[in-house]
């Protein structure tokens, strides 16, 4: 079935009426699209719930921006903060501060399910149902009746696809990025199919993608030159300087909002830059961005690698829609240019790759049916049978990545809110203290339930500390925090124990008394709170106490352990109950 439908004529090889086509086709025709589409998400949002009620903590951190914009509080990471541009991601920002201001996020439990999970996972398949749509629009240009069947192939091929399902649920912008990019993409597409590539509507329009991208994600600025490189792969002889003029329109379409909104971060926070990007020191790429992307190709399979390069390679070579295939090539290799120049990610299944994923696959998809169209119904078998051979490997290394990250995800932001806010507003409460402050590497859920004032150890949502771990002065780092700052509590953990130096510091010891320690062997983890702040040796105690008996359950509980929620809501100010 699937053969023969992706092998029906274009538009150009049977001529029809689209005032009849529609009416004769009748409901069927007409929910077709609609209904692959849902499929799709349907099994995008299927595969989703192996991991549960999962949000990875740095999402949470764009959550507390949410909340705050929508309380009206600025671009502060808590109430009282200063100004500091700690996310990175724009309109995914407002898109959650919107969702607050009507109701459905941060506010309570949704059909039974915090609002905090439901609604970031909810936009995240929305966003899915955005790029299986767009989707539908470009196979329209190609397979007249059957392009719901090339959307519903795709829909289900990105379904099975770990890298793409985690981070489209994970409470991060990537389905909003992925969904610019592949719109962008299939503007390309659609205007070259049409002839109009070279019209100032499609040059601005791909130029308001583009800044749309970049607010989305940093690496969206490389997106900047989609449209310029597609006319000029396309450039047709006397056509030059009509190209060059559009796509100097195109890059202002980009640049007048871009640059607006970079005008506004520099007037309120000082920076050229957002502060996460100072923080993690992106510079020139190196030999590791030429070897960075054949992680991906290991990810997905050589086989279904080559597979999927072969029958693009057929289309460029066969399709009478050859041109309009490179123009949606041109995103996709701009996007593998980018996961390979960004600075290797922390985070597991291969957080960048968001848009790649589904601008290779419907390439792929296209391309098949085009592999497939005016064969006999023998070798079309034969051709069905070899692909889904080779996807086959694949599917089994797609399966074995999902099932090990639904048993090892990426830090939840339920264990940074309980361990991190919640556990420390609970030491702070014991040992009576009003105003306290707290140095952690882990700002997202704690900064969700904190009453605190919260030191970003990292430095994305600190500019003293992002400047000084830029330049890589440790030293000043420790200089910073034990001399200027003196945060009353200090959390340090895994790679930050040793990392920066700030737990084997001798004046740790000196002004600080341990509360709790993490056992783990080789690391000083654990929690401290400085000597000065401590009045009463039995309260510290108490507080000793709380954290042998609480922590443990905490971290047995939330890390590597069931992927639920930390209840309806994430409110500053909660503390855990001592178990009795």
């Amino acid at each position: 079935m699937t053969a023969s439908a992706l092998t029906e004529t274009s538009p150009s090889d049977v001529p029809e009426d689209p005032a009849t086509t529609t009416a004769t086709r009748g409901w069927g025709a007409r929910l077709a699209p609609v209904l692959a589409v849902l499929a799709g998400v349907a099994a995008v949002a299927v595969h989703a719930t192996r991991y549960g009620h999962w949000i990875v903590d740095d999402a949470a951190i764009t959550f507390s921006y949410a909340r705050s914009f929508a309380d009206g509080l600025g671009p502060v990471l808590q109430p009282g903060a200063p100004p500091v541009e700690g996310f990175s991601d724009p309109t995914w920002m407002v898109l959650l501060g919107l969702g607050k201001l009507v109701g459905l996020f941060d506010h309570g439990a949704l059909f039974g399910i915090p609002d905090y999970v439901l609604f970031p996972k909810a936009l995240g398949l929305l966003f899915t149902g955005g790029v299986l749509t767009a989707c539908y629009i470009a196979a329209k240009q190609i397979f007249t009746r059957f392009a719901w069947l090339a959307t519903l192939v795709v829909g289900l091929t990105l379904a099975t696809i770990p890298s793409y399902v985690i981070w489209v649920v994970s409470g991060l912008e990537n389905s909003l990025f992925a969904f610019a990019v592949v719109t962008l993409g299939v503007t390309l597409f659609v205007s070259v199919q049409r002839d109009k590539l070279l019209t100032p509507k499609v040059a601005l329009w791909a130029g308001v993608m583009v800044a749309f991208a970049a607010l989305t994600r940093p690496e969206g600025l490389i997106y900047a030159g989609a449209y310029p490189l597609a006319a000029l792969f396309l450039l047709r002889s006397g056509l030059f300087w009509k190209s060059f003029r559009l796509a100097l329109l195109s890059v202002a379409a980009f640049a007048v909002p871009f640059g607006a909104y970079v005008v506004w971060r520099h007037s309120e926070f000082g920076r050229l830059l957002a502060n996460p990007s100072v923080a993690k020191q992106q510079g020139l790429p190196g030999i590791d961005a030429v070897k960075r992307p054949f992680e991906l190709v290991g990810y997905a399979g050589w086989a279904g690698v080559i597979a999927l390069a072969l029958v693009i390679v057929f289309a460029l070579v066969k399709a009478p829609w050859r041109r309009p295939l490179i123009a949606l090539l041109v995103p996709l290799g701009l996007g593998i240019v980018a996961y390979g120049v960004m600075v290797a990610d922390w985070m597991y299944q291969h957080r960048f790759a968001s848009p790649i994923w589904p601008l290779a696959v419907i390439a792929g998809t296209l391309s098949a049916g085009e592999l497939l169209r005016h064969r006999q119904a023998l070798l079309r078998v034969g051709v069905v049978v070899v692909l889904v051979g080779a996807f086959v490997p694949s599917a089994v290394g797609f399966a074995a990545a999902a099932d090990k990250f639904a048993k090892n995800p990426n830090i939840t932001a339920c264990l940074v809110a309980d361990r991190f806010g919640r556990g420390f507003n609970t030491y702070a409460d014991i040992l009576g203290l009003q105003k306290a402050s707290l140095l952690l590497p882990d700002l997202g859920g704690s900064s969700m339930t904190s009453r605190l004032e919260l030191v970003d150890m990292a430095g994305l949502v600190n500019k003293p500390i992002a400047d000084l771990v830029h330049d890589n002065d440790l030293a000043g780092l420790r200089n910073y925090v034990f001399d200027t700052v003196k945060p009353t509590f200090i959390h340090s953990w895994g790679p930050w124990a040793a990392g920066n130096g700030i737990a084997l510091d001798p004046r740790l010891d000196r002004d600080y008394v341990l509360i709790y320690s993490s056992p783990i062997e080789g690391l000083r983890n654990g929690d401290w709170v400085r000597r000065d702040a401590v009045t009463d040796p039995a309260k510290l105690k108490a507080a000793q106490d709380y954290a042998a008996k609480t922590i443990p359950a905490v971290a047995a509980d939330r890390f590597g352990g069931p992927l639920d929620d930390c209840g309806a809501t994430m409110k500053p100010g909660q503390t855990i109950t001592m178990p009795s």
